[in-house]
């Protein structure tokens, strides 16, 4: 600007400079800006996630102190692995502890003081240490009673096999051993009954016991469920000649709006038909809906899942229930009924007896009386 004149000014003619606009200070940065791309590349940051948006577990872990995990007591290092579900003699277990303390021994370990073994720590930590102190090692009549006692327990059953066992039992109940023994792989009918002998008789030396009878129980009750499902629904169809015509429900106030009585008729008949307790019958149900003529222009019902017609069929089985259950009280309340008129009308046989020879004697003497009138 120094070098226009005035009249360049007034005239607002600012005229390019001889030197280029890309050299500056005696430097040229036309070269500079094509090396920028291919020499540096500042990439850009990247957008930090939160892991946790819950405010208290977030300070409950920022405030969790660790505490240092107490060492394991050394064991010898060329012991079998014995598993509890493989039900070894009781005897092994002594003898192999018996190994561990004296291994302990040996080392000169010490049980800590801070090990927590229970509410009284301190007496049972004393009680440990005195095992470890009076530990002797095994003789070798003990050594061979050992190895002996290693082949008696269920050696070839490993934890598979005993989840295959345990969630048979779920499915079929504990008494039928035949069903069991086609779901555990590679055991034999003869191996899985006398595993379950095993299992039912010292099943409380497992450690999560109560975990495994309660996961059996509910199979059971499930089981237990399907038979007082499937005889309800026999009760209801043997009342009826034609049930798919004649079958009535009563529903109470649990008509609802949507289904009508011709389609809960048909859930019921078929469900009955194909079989209530056989897998995948619902979708053999929803087969069976969509292929019958009597609904072909019924879309609402065509259009059911199989999930929403095992609602309404659980629906209508607990009023099935409770028109057998009403039934039943019915007839036991007749009965009684029955059998109390038959008691007052007849009386038992001892009151009959005694009516009877009452009668007698009041009928002897009234006629001893009239033959004595007659006399006089």
């Amino acid at each position: 600007m120094d070098t226009l004149g005035e009249s360049s000014l007034r005239n607002f003619a600012v005229d390019t400079p001889t030197e280029s606009v890309y050299q500056f200070e005696g430097e040229d940065y036309r070269e500079k800006q094509k090396n920028i791309g291919l020499s540096t590349w500042i990439e850009p940051p990247k957008r930090e996630r939160k892991a946790n948006y819950a405010v208290d577990a977030y300070f409950r872990e920022a405030l969790r102190v660790s505490e240092p995990k107490a060492p394991k007591a050394p064991r010898p290092p060329k012991q079998p692995i014995v598993q509890d579900f493989q039900f070894f003699p009781p005897r092994l277990f002594e003898l192999l502890d018996q190994e561990i303390y004296y291994y302990r021994k040996s080392l000169g370990y010490k049980v800590p003081k801070n090990m927590e073994l229970g509410p009284d720590a301190s007496k049972q930590q004393k009680e440990e240490q005195r095992k470890i102190d009076e530990s002797e090692p095994l003789t070798e009549e003990e050594q061979q009673e050992k190895e002996m006692l290693l082949t008696q327990g269920f050696t070839n059953w490993s934890k598979r096999d005993f989840n295959q066992f345990i969630k048979a039992n779920e499915k079929y109940g504990r008494d039928d051993i035949e069903n069991i023994a086609k779901d555990v792989e590679g055991k034999s009918p003869e191996e899985v009954m006398e595993y379950s002998a095993v299992f039912w008789e010292r099943c409380h030396e497992l450690q999560d016991i109560d975990r495994i009878m309660a996961q059996i129980e509910r199979g059971e009750a499930k089981i237990q469920r399907r038979a007082g499902i499937k005889r309800a629904l026999d009760a209801k169809m043997a009342r009826y000649r034609a049930p798919f015509h004649q079958l009535r429900i009563s529903y109470g106030t649990n008509k609802g709006k949507n289904y009508m009585e011709d389609e809960d008729r048909f859930l019921v008949c078929m469900l009955h038909k194909l079989g209530f307790d056989r897998e995948n019958v619902y979708e053999e149900l929803r087969a069976a809906v969509r292929a019958s003529p009597q609904f072909r222009f019924d879309w609402f019902l065509k259009s059911r899942t199989a999930m929403e017609l095992q609602r309404r069929c659980n629906t209508l089985i607990t009023l099935i229930e409770r028109e057998n259950a009403e039934l039943e009280e019915r007839e036991r309340n007749e009965k009684k009924k029955k059998s109390s008129k038959s008691a007052n009308v007849g009386g038992t046989p001892t009151q009959m007896t005694s009516k009877s020879s009452q009668k007698r004697k009041n009928d002897s003497v009234g006629g001893g009386s009239e033959k004595k009138k007659k006399k006089k």
